[in-house]
């Protein structure tokens, strides 16, 4: 009697051998009346393009599809396979499918695998059937690269906003206790300015949306932010195995892999150099004593002096003038420093104010109170 339980075949040594079979496994389930090993071969053939030549997967397909068949999970008749109820039953729980697995190829491809690739099979479907779509798939690629918690609908603006938290917190270091929550009360311009500083390429994405995208795009190593290439790319990290670098195609290897375990993503560590609150607010008031205008109790600085102070004395901090300004906000909230605007205007500070001022909520920051 043949036994359901797979045995180990021989690993590509660039691919992970396990999940590769399962995916295997899983088309040829979807198949009613069977596959063909051409077509098996051509529909998965895109996900292991990246690590494999075109006759290494031929071969490797004709292996795996015995392996399959000695399981007990297929049957095979001359070049066409059909799933048996044993490789049926398997393929719904590796997709994490309490019912019956969907017959519909496209169904499984475009939202159960990836749902697997991401971890959120066990999610209610009606979250998973979100990542048919660009959007949806872009943001839950942002909430899974940066560990994210959105109540209700993952909408761009609510992504920037929780990005934008998770960017002031890296500023300080990670060492802003509770975190911020995402409640920083910040201009969407700034937050979304802020959050930016995540990209490789910090820069003003002009909306949410592109910010997210862009973002998406980064974390799974994808050129561009369109939904197939997206798809393409977190099926093929997937299948790589976890954390596998990048690699150019090569022959199969004879030494079988480790069965992949759940890899956590650890806590993000505090950035080197980087200055807590405290010691931020403190920096911040020294430097701003040295450029403060005004008279005994009502002495302050130009916020943008402080800022051009800052990144000259301290370049080991590595701040951007957005984070500079949105830490400010931050110690100003937390009673650390306080800030303030300015009471009247001319044409002979236009530019100074201008290049000082710092959205918070409903009011404009300008200077920085260095006493009274």
């Amino acid at each position: 009697m043949k036994s359901a339980v797979l045995e180990k075949s021989v690993a590509t040594g660039v691919l992970d051998i396990d999940r590769l079979r399962a995916f295997v496994l899983v088309r040829v389930a979807c198949a009613a009346d069977g596959l063909s090993k051409t077509d098996l071969a051509a529909d998965l053939a895109p996900l292991v393009a990246h690590r494999l030549a075109p006759a290494q997967w031929r071969t490797l397909v004709e292996r795996e599809s015995v392996a399959l068949a000695d399981a007990g999970l297929v049957s095979v008749a001359g070049t066409r396979l059909r799933p048996s109820e044993a490789g049926i039953a398997r393929a719904a729980i590796f997709l994490g499918l309490k019912g019956a697995l969907p017959r519909s190829w496209e169904e499984v491809h475009e939202v159960r695998l990836l749902a697997k690739a991401l971890g959120l099979e066990r999610e209610p479907a009606k979250r998973l059937k979100t990542l048919a779509a660009a959007d949806g798939l872009r943001a839950a690629l942002v909430q899974r690269a940066f560990g994210l918690e959105i109540r209700g609908v993952a909408t761009p603006s609510r992504l920037r906003a929780a990005l934008a938290a998770v960017a002031l917190e890296r500023a300080f270091g990670n060492q802003i206790k509770g975190g911020l929550a995402g409640k920083l009360g910040l201009s969407a311009k700034a937050g979304r300015l802020l959050a930016a500083q995540l990209a490789k390429k910090p820069r003003d994405f002009g909306t949410d949306a592109r910010l997210v995208a862009a973002l998406a795009a980064e974390h799974v190593g994808a050129p561009q932010a369109g939904l197939a290439t997206l798809r393409l790319a977190v099926l093929r990290r997937y299948l790589d195995g976890p954390d596998k670098p990048a690699a150019r195609p090569r022959s199969p290897a004879k030494a079988p892999l480790a069965r992949p375990r759940l890899v956590e993503t650890p806590p993000a560590p505090a950035e080197v150099g980087r200055p807590d609150l405290a010691g931020f607010a403190q920096e911040v008031r020294r430097h701003a004593a040295t450029r403060a205008e005004g008279w005994p109790g009502n002495r302050k600085a130009y916020i943008s002096h402080v800022w051009h102070l800052m990144a000259e004395k301290r370049p080991e901090w590595g701040l951007s003038e957005i984070e500079f300004k949105c830490m400010l906000v931050e110690a100003h909230r937390a009673g650390s420093l306080a800030l303030a605007n300015a009471d009247l205007k001319d044409n002979s500070n236009i530019a100074q104010l201008q290049d000082s001022a710092v959205v918070y909520k409903n009011a404009v920051f300008h200077f920085i109170r260095v006493d009274g």
